[in-house]
């Protein structure tokens, strides 16, 4: 205990006199917080700021930023650094001033950053040229290290020419410009063809200057894509549409020049605003129109080859650069709202008939159908009124089928005409799309190209019988097929129907009839011409029970008649002699 008491020594400026006095209990403990405060550097988070190293471990970098804690740094950060040690000074971004656990969090990558991303911005603000490191490819162009930042160089931004080999400008140091920054995401977008581009503008104004409409120059295709042919005209780069590379169709550019290739083109239109140029192949060649067959006239058959097809038609080159249009009507003599593709593929060779032709504006419409007999001509012979055919069922209306016969003759059959007993709602109830179904032609509409059509008529008119059987106040067995709201379908023998309402499914013992039930039901009404007939199940069981009540009534009404005259008071009156006498000799008469 004596020597913890010998090591302690009284501070050298302790104020004795305030501690005897009291003086110093009077400053708060507030005030006291505020002077320590007013020691301790001003920090706020989401600032960069310099601090000092005070210990390097191989997990974490310690820094003090004159704060009243150290900051914590993961080593990783600084592995770029690996000579970094205890008294270095850093530059640190504040990311949290005191975390759950009173810690201060600290950012040395954060604070490299934006350095960096200050740095880039000023690049692009001041449109200085600025180095960068290309890492790798990517999908489109490449990687830059510019500053320590991740920026996108477009393959279009590489050069003025197209880039074919990528791989050649990895791992290169190169120069240049900002072009696009993304605040929010920090995507940095840089161009090194912004370099040249302003040397060769002069150039290609010069150039331009001495273009004309119409004029014929040499170039080199230095580009090929799905639109067209880029060719050099020595420093300027020109275009030629895919439509003008030949007068026939080009579905591949590849097809028509190579690439590096010398090629003559004509000048169709340039831009001097944007210094676009259009250029021809095909002009430098004679139109093929003007070499087609000058005896070929409307009417006469060709032969050609299906180059375009679309859902209207399709387009058929009877020779190179000469095209005619099948319009999907003039495919087939059907009026069934049809596709192209249905009758024609790309690369068909088809013979056809010219329709229209018009040699001042290039134009023919060819047809195919017309290469057969239209069926509506002899209509009448082929299917006349009576006649009993089999047809395919193409569509559905709630009013009927629409069948075909044969392609370009169709025909309705009416839903009252698909049977003589069944009550078809709809006629998918019937029958199905594509399925067979036996016709009797009933009539000829042939100006609208058009037929009307029975099924029911193959059989005779079984409502004939039905009349003989199912009299009314008959008794059927019949099966509830279908619950309605105003009562219930019935099936009864031969496979008619008969309608029941609610009051007269009403059983015996007071339940309602259910579906699927098995009755008997008694005929109400019936009626040949609507094909109707009313039943009832009630009726079966109530007419019988009223018969009996009536049956049983006239007996009791005539025993109660007996009773009521012997039970005559025994002071009659003469007036009521004289009154049994007459009714004694008038039954006595009538004996």
């Amino acid at each position: 205990m004596s020597e913890l008491t010998n090591n302690v020594k009284p501070l050298d400026d302790f104020n004795w006199e305030e501690f005897e006095n009291g003086t110093s209990a009077n400053v708060s403990k507030e005030e006291l917080d505020k002077a320590y405060d007013e020691t301790l550097n001003k920090v706020s988070e989401h600032q960069v700021t310099e601090g000092t190293v005070i210990s390097v471990d191989k997990k974490e970098v310690i820094v003090n930023i004159g704060y009243k804690s150290d900051g914590i740094i993961p080593a990783s950060e600084f592995r770029y650094n690996p000579d970094l040690k205890v008294g270095d000074k850093v530059e640190v971004y504040v990311e949290n001033q005191e975390d759950r656990k009173g810690q201060l969090i600290l950012s040395h990558k954060k604070a490299r950053l934006s350095k960096s991303w200050e740095r880039v911005n000023a690049a692009l603000e001041n449109e200085e040229v600025i180095q960068g490191f290309i890492k790798c490819r990517t999908k489109g162009g490449m990687i830059v290290d510019v500053f320590g930042i991740e920026a996108f160089l477009p393959g279009s931004q590489i050069d003025v020419h197209p880039i074919r080999d990528y791989d050649q400008f990895v791992n290169k140091t190169m120069e240049f410009k900002v072009v696009k920054i993304n605040q929010e995401f920090r995507n940095v977008v840089v161009s090194h063809k912004a370099l040249i581009e302003e040397e060769l503008e002069a150039q290609k104004r010069e150039i331009i200057s001495k273009l004309e409409k119409g004029q014929i120059l040499e170039g080199t295709v230095k580009n090929i894509t799905s639109y067209g042919v880029f060719v050099d005209l020595g420093g300027v780069d020109g275009l030629i549409h895919i439509t003008d590379l030949s007068w026939g169709r080009v579905d591949d550019p590849h097809k028509v020049v190579e690439l590096d290739q010398k090629i003559n083109v004509v000048i169709l239109d340039f831009d001097d605003e944007k210094k676009r140029i259009a250029l021809g192949l095909k002009q430098l060649t004679p139109h093929p129109w003007d070499a087609l067959d000058a005896n070929l006239k409307v009417g006469d058959k060709v032969k050609g080859k299906v180059v375009v097809i679309a859902d209207y038609g399709a387009f058929v080159e009877i020779q190179p650069g000469v095209e005619g249009l099948i319009h999907v009507s003039e495919m087939s003599w059907s009026q069934h709202l049809r596709s192209a593709q249905d009758f024609l593929s790309v690369g068909d060779e088809v013979e056809a008939v010219i329709l229209t032709l018009d040699r001042d504006e290039r134009k023919m419409s060819l047809g195919i159908k017309q290469l057969k007999e239209d069926p509506w001509e002899a209509i009448e012979v082929k299917y006349p009124v009576g006649s009993k055919h089999t047809a395919k069922v193409r569509n559905f209306t709630n009013f009927g089928v629409f069948v075909e016969l044969e392609e370009g003759v169709d025909g309705l059959i009416h839903i009252s005409d698909l049977s003589w007993t069944k009550k078809v709602k709809h006629p998918s109830e019937f029958t199905q799309v594509g399925s067979e179904i036996d016709v009797v032609v009933l009539d000829i509409d042939k100006d609208n190209r058009r037929l009307s059509l029975g099924h029911k008529q193959l059989e005779d008119n079984p409502w004939n019988q039905f009349e003989a059987t199912y009299t009314v106040g008959s008794i059927h067995e019949g099966k509830i097929v279908e619950l309605l709201e105003k009562g219930a379908v019935v099936s009864l023998e031969k496979g008619v129907e008969g309608f029941a309402t609610p009051k007269h499914l009403v059983k015996e013992d007071g339940t309602q009839a259910a579906l699927g039930e098995e009755l008997p039901f008694k005929v109400i009404e019936f009626n040949k011409d609507s094909k109707r007939i009313i039943l009832s199940h009630s009726r079966t069981f109530e007419d019988a029970q009223r018969e009996e009540k009536r049956a049983a009534k006239k007996p009791r009404a005539k025993k109660e008649e007996a009773i009521k005259i012997e039970n005559q008071p025994a002071s009659t009156t003469l007036g009521d002699i004289d009154v049994l006498a007459q009714l004694k000799a008038q039954m006595e008469k009538g004996e």
